[in-house]
C-alpha cells in the first residue's frame, strides 16, 4: 500500500484557482484611493497685491468749499447793489421771508456787537482761522464710510471762509436773509443771515448725522460674528 506524502493535499480536496488578474487594471498601487477627509473650502488662490489705502479727496474738499464760498460772495455783492437803494427790501413771502441788507459787526446773534473794533476783529479772525485748521485736520482723518461728514466739512469750511472774507474786507459781515414766523399771534424773528450761515448750518447738521451713524456702524461691526478660519488644504500622501 502506497503511503501518501503528508505535505501534498489530499486527493479529494478541490484544487484552488486564483482569480484572473486583469493586466489592464494596473498594479494595486494604481487603484483609486479614498479622498482624504478635509474641511469644505474653495480652491486655493494666491493672494494678490494689497489694495491701496483709501484717502479723502482734497479736490472734493476744494470744489465743495469753493462753490459755497463763490455762492456766498456773489449773493452778498448782489444784496449790496440791489438792497442798498430804495425801498431796500424785497418781500419773498410777506410777513415771513424777505431780503433786507444788514451789516453785522458781531458774531452769531449779534455776539460782541458793541465791543471795540480793536478787540472784536482780531478775536473773530483768530476763531475763524482755528475753525478752518480744525476742519482741514478732521478731514484728513476721514474714513470711507463717513459720507455725511465728507460733505459737511467742506460746507462748513466754505461758509467760514465767506464770513472771514467779509471781516477782512469790511470789518463786518453782510447779512440779507430775514425770516419771521407767526406763532400764537406773536411775531418771532430769526436773526438776519446769509448763504455762508446756511452752508455752516447744513454742514454742522451733516456732522451731527455722521456722529450717530458712525457710532451705529461701529456697534454693528463689533456685534457681527467673525467667520472661523478655514482649514488648510489637505495634502494627499504620495504612493
Amino acid at each position: 500500500m502506497d503511503s501518501q506524502d503528508p505535505n501534498l493535499p489530499p486527493d479529494d480536496a478541490a484544487p484552488t484557482r486564483e482569480a484572473p488578474v486583469d493586466e489592464r487594471a494596473g498594479s494595486p498601487a494604481d487603484a483609486p484611493k479614498p479622498a482624504a477627509e478635509s474641511w469644505p473650502q474653495e480652491p486655493f488662490k494666491a493672494p494678490g497685491p494689497p489694495a491701496p489705502p483709501w484717502h479723502p479727496s482734497y479736490l472734493f474738499l476744494a470744489v465743495v468749499s469753493t462753490v459755497s464760498l463763490v455762492a456766498d460772495i456773489w449773493t452778498k455783492l448782489w444784496a449790496e447793489k440791489r438792497l442798498d437803494a430804495y425801498p431796500g427790501m424785497i418781500q419773498l413771502w410777506p410777513n415771513h421771508v424777505a431780503f433786507v441788507l444788514a451789516k453785522n459787526r458781531g458774531g452769531a446773534w449779534g455776539l460782541l456787537q458793541g465791543t471795540s473794533e480793536n478787540v472784536r476783529r482780531p478775536f473773530f479772525l483768530l476763531v475763524s482761522v482755528a475753525a478752518i485748521a480744525f476742519i482741514v485736520t478732521l478731514y484728513r482723518k476721514l474714513h470711507q464710510r463717513q459720507k455725511a461728514l465728507r460733505w459737511g466739512l467742506p460746507l462748513v469750511l466754505g461758509g467760514a471762509l465767506g464770513n472771514v472774507f467779509d471781516r477782512i474786507r469790511y470789518g463786518h459781515v453782510i447779512d440779507f436773509i430775514d425770516v419771521h414766523a407767526l406763532y400764537k399771534g406773536h411775531d418771532h424773528h430769526w436773526p438776519t443771515f446769509n448763504i455762508a450761515d446756511v452752508a455752516i448750518c447744513v454742514g454742522v447738521g451733516l456732522m451731527a448725522v455722521d456722529m450717530f451713524t458712525s457710532k451705529k456702524g461701529l456697534a454693528t461691526e463689533s456685534s457681527e460674528p467673525h467667520p472661523p478660519a478655514s482649514a488648510p488644504p489637505a495634502v494627499e500622501p504620495k504612493p
